[in-house]
């Protein structure tokens, strides 16, 4: 497929809607070709696991993947970020939150016919086991980092998801940068979803606004002063947006 000479330059979501998963991966080839090849193969072995765990996976419109790779470009391209096991991390974010049997694959189908095993019933540990040894353990603590627990069905899930976000972003500085990046394609780009996931992510998100915009202000984490200034103008325009979908006002006849 032949991509425009401008690609390296053009918005995400522009990228997404013209030239689809194709354009997006072209794009990300763009991006890393600024380091190195070891790293450069790290990345390309994240981006296939990525692509393999979440092949039939769905984003409304899109496949999922897109959303992971608009994520990791996003840290690259507008952040700075030259960390590859962040960046590693990012693309992979929602692998154990979604596909822990999978990724544990037979580490965990080893141990959860154990009946003494703490894996019964839960991969996730295991799925957390693969990827530190794939990737390192920094990464896995990363992505548990920005991984849900099990809600407790008796209270508001929302609220949990917040309090989750507040406490694991806390000690983790670099998984605040993964889950701003992941925060900016839904919120901000919650005006490219259609249907009822319109309302239900600015339900969602909308309260953590002021979550990730006392966390990134933090003097530890570790972004530049002008990547810090470009979130927080994201931030407006997701409330912006949260507030045109959840305040609108009711039509009285």
């Amino acid at each position: 497929m032949d991509f425009p000479p401008y690609l390296a330059s053009m918005p995400m979501h522009a990228i997404t809607e013209i030239h689809g998963e194709p354009g997006l991966r072209e794009r990300f080839r763009l991006e890393i070709r600024a380091f190195d090849p070891d790293a450069r193969a790290r990345l390309t072995a994240a981006l296939d696991l990525a692509a393999e765990l979440h092949c039939d996976d769905r984003r409304v419109r899109e496949p999922y993947l897109n959303h992971l790779l608009r994520v990791a470009i996003r840290m690259m391209h507008h952040y700075q970020v030259r960390d590859v096991d962040v960046i590693v991390a990012g693309l992979l974010h929602d692998a154990v939150e979604d596909h822990p049997a999978e990724l544990a694959g037979p580490a965990w189908s080893a141990t959860g016919d154990d009946p003494a095993s703490t894996a019964v019933g839960d991969p996730t540990s295991a799925a957390l086991a693969v990827l530190a040894t794939r990737f390192g353990p920094r990464v896995a603590r990363l992505v548990a980092a920005v991984t849900n627990p099990t809600y407790d069905p008796d209270r508001d899930r929302h609220v949990q998801y917040r309090e989750h976000v507040a406490a694991s972003l806390d000690r983790e500085p670099w998984a605040r940068v993964i889950k701003v990046s992941d925060f900016t394609d839904n919120g901000v780009g919650v005006i490219h979803t259609v249907g009822p996931k319109v309302y239900s992510s600015a339900t969602k998100y909308r309260p953590l606004v002021p979550v990730l915009r006392e966390l990134i202000a933090r003097p530890d984490t570790p972004l530049a002063p002008a990547v810090k200034a470009h979130i927080f103008s994201q931030l407006d325009l997701a409330e912006e947006r949260f507030s045109a979908i959840l305040d609108e006002p009711v039509n009285v006849t």
